[in-house]
């Protein structure tokens, strides 16, 4: 689980850093085809983030992820 997980963390930054590199690109002729591949890298990434969440939540329910890290005050 916690490659799926590093797995899909890095395709979020990659999809990420597409709509970044092709949002700063400037050149007026083929604006609109740009924004079409921004606006569907964004969508791509927003889907892995809502996968990711809810692949971790169903991990977490079915006892395949525990937590782990400093227990909480009582």
């Amino acid at each position: 689980m916690k490659i799926l997980i590093t797995i899909t963390l890095f395709a979020i930054l990659l999809s990420l850093g597409t709509a970044g590199v092709l949002m700063l690109r400037t050149r007026p002729d083929d604006d609109a085809q740009r924004s079409r591949q921004m606006a569907r890298a964004l969508a791509w990434r927003i889907g892995l983030s809502i996968a990711l969440f809810a692949a971790v939540l169903l991990a977490w329910r079915l006892g395949w992820l525990h937590p782990t890290g400093l227990p909480l005050p009582r």
